[in-house]
C-alpha cells in the first residue's frame, strides 16, 4: 500500500517538473509591456456595414388590401307562373343576352285565358257602343221633352257602367297577356348562365324558392376589399392634421392574383361602405375591373393595391433595410453619431416599387443599415463600408433582422 502511494507521488512530481521546465520562458509581465497597437491588432475589427442616408420626399400612400371578386350583376331565374317546363332553350355555361328566352313553360291554359279575356273585352266594347248611342239619343229627346229626365239619367248611367266594364275587360286582357308572356322565362341581364336545376317535364310554381338557373354578368367585375377600421381612422386623422392629402378624382387600383401575378388591366375604386362590420372590425371598399376575357371569376381571392393619399414627408427605404422585432413590429438598424448600432422602430405605410414607405420613427439624415445586418446587434460598434480599412470588405448579401 505504501509502495503504491510512493510511486504515485513520484509520478506527480515528475509531471510538475516537466511543466516548470516548459514554462520557464513565460513571463506574465510581457503582456503588460506590449505596445497598445500590438494589443489592438490582436482583436478582430468591427464588422463593416453599408448604409443609406434617410431622405425626406413626397410619396404616395399605397395600401394593399385583401378581397374577393363578385359579379357585377346577378339574376336568379324563377318562374312567375305555374306550369310544366316544355323546353330548355340554352346551353349550360354559355353566354346569354338580355331578353333571351331560356325556358318555355306549357302556355296552353294561359293562351286559353288570354283568348277568353279578349272575347270579354269585345263584348264589353259592343255594350259600350250601344249604351253610347242610347245616351246620345236620350240627351236630344229630353230637350224636347220626348223622354223623361229619369230615362235620360238612366241612359247616362248605363253609358258610364259600360265604359267601366270595358276598362275592366281591358285590364283582364292585359293580365292574361302578361301571364302568357311569363310562360317564356327570359334573362333580365346579359352574362354567363350556370347549370340548370330543372329539365323538360318538371313542374314549376310561381315565385318558388329554388331558382331555375343563375345568370352572372362578369364584365366588368367587382372586387370587394376589406380595410381595418383602425387604419381608416388613422388615415382620416392624418388627413385632418394635414400630414396626408387625399387623391383627387378616380382612385386607380392594381390587382394581384392568387398566384402572385399582376392582373394586366387596371381598375378603379367604386365606393366605400359607411359602416363597420361588427364581426371583423373592417370596412368594405368596392373596386371595379374590366374583365373582357373572363379571367376573373366570382369568388377568387385577390389582393389590391390602391393609392389612398400622398404624404410630403415620407422616407423611402429598400426592402432589405426593414426587418421586424419579436412582436412583429417594423424596425431598422441605425448607425448613431458614435458609429454604434441602434434598433429603431418605424411606422410603415405600404410600398412603392421596391421600397418601403416610412412615415414615422426615422428622421432625414440618419444612416440606415442595408447590408451586413446578419453580423450586427444593438450597441455594437461598426465600420461604414466607405470608411472601412483595407482588407475589410462589406457584406455582399443583405439579410433581414432576425425575429
Amino acid at each position: 500500500m505504501h509502495t503504491r502511494f510512493r510511486q504515485s507521488a513520484f509520478f506527480v512530481m515528475a509531471l510538475v517538473g516537466a511543466f516548470h521546465l516548459t514554462a520557464c520562458d513565460f513571463n506574465p509581465l510581457d503582456l503588460l509591456s506590449a505596445q497598445p497597437d500590438e494589443a489592438a491588432s490582436a482583436l478582430p475589427p468591427p464588422p463593416s456595414v453599408s448604409v443609406v442616408v434617410a431622405k425626406s420626399e413626397p410619396a404616395p400612400l399605397v395600401s394593399e388590401l385583401p378581397g374577393r371578386t363578385t359579379p357585377f350583376m346577378v339574376a336568379e331565374l324563377r318562374p312567375q307562373v305555374t306550369g310544366i317546363i316544355q323546353k330548355r332553350l340554352f346551353t349550360e355555361g354559355s353566354l346569354v343576352k338580355a331578353g333571351q328566352t331560356l325556358y318555355q313553360i306549357d302556355p296552353s291554359t294561359y293562351q286559353a285565358a288570354y283568348d277568353s279575356a279578349a272575347a270579354n273585352q269585345a263584348r264589353a266594347e259592343a255594350n259600350l257602343y250601344n249604351a253610347r248611342l242610347k245616351a246620345k239619343r236620350y240627351a236630344e229627346l229630353v230637350g224636347i221633352e220626348a223622354v223623361s229626365k229619369q230615362a235620360n239619367d238612366d241612359a247616362a248611367a248605363a253609358l258610364k257602367q259600360a265604359e267601366a266594364e270595358v276598362a275592366a275587360a281591358r285590364a283582364a286582357l292585359d293580365k292574361a297577356r302578361i301571364d302568357l308572356d311569363f310562360t317564356r322565362v327570359k334573362s333580365p341581364i346579359p352574362g354567363h348562365i350556370g347549370r340548370s336545376s330543372v329539365t323538360p317535364g318538371a313542374l314549376v310554381t310561381a315565385n318558388q324558392a329554388a331558382a331555375l338557373a343563375t345568370v352572372q354578368r362578369l364584365d366588368p367585375i367587382y372586387v370587394d376589399l376589406t380595410q381595418s377600421s383602425v387604419d381608416l381612422q388613422r388615415l382620416r386623422r392624418d388627413v385632418a392634421s394635414g400630414k396626408i392629402s387625399l387623391t383627387d378624382g378616380d382612385i386607380p387600383v392594381q390587382l394581384i392574383l392568387e398566384d402572385g401575378s399582376q392582373y394586366e388591366l387596371p381598375g378603379k375604386l367604386a365606393f366605400s361602405e359607411v359602416s363597420v362590420d361588427p364581426g371583423t372590425g373592417s370596412v368594405t371598399l368596392r373596386a371595379s375591373f374590366p374583365n373582357p376575357d373572363g379571367m376573373l371569376l366570382p369568388g377568387m381571392y385577390v389582393r389590391a393595391r390602391l393609392v389612398q393619399g400622398q404624404t410630403e414627408q415620407a422616407i423611402l427605404l429598400p426592402h432589405a433595410a426593414v426587418g421586424h422585432d419579436q412582436r412583429g413590429h417594423s424596425q431598422v438598424m441605425v448607425v448613431d453619431s458614435e458609429n454604434k448600432i441602434e434598433a429603431r422602430p418605424v411606422q410603415t405605410r405600404g410600398v412603392m416599387g421596391d421600397k418601403w414607405i416610412i412615415t414615422g420613427g426615422l428622421a432625414a439624415g440618419e444612416k440606415v443599415v442595408v447590408e451586413g445586418l446578419q453580423k450586427i446587434r444593438p450597441g455594437q460598434p461598426v465600420l461604414i463600408a466607405a470608411d472601412a480599412p483595407a482588407g475589410v470588405a462589406p457584406t455582399q448579401a443583405a439579410a433581414t433582422v432576425a425575429n
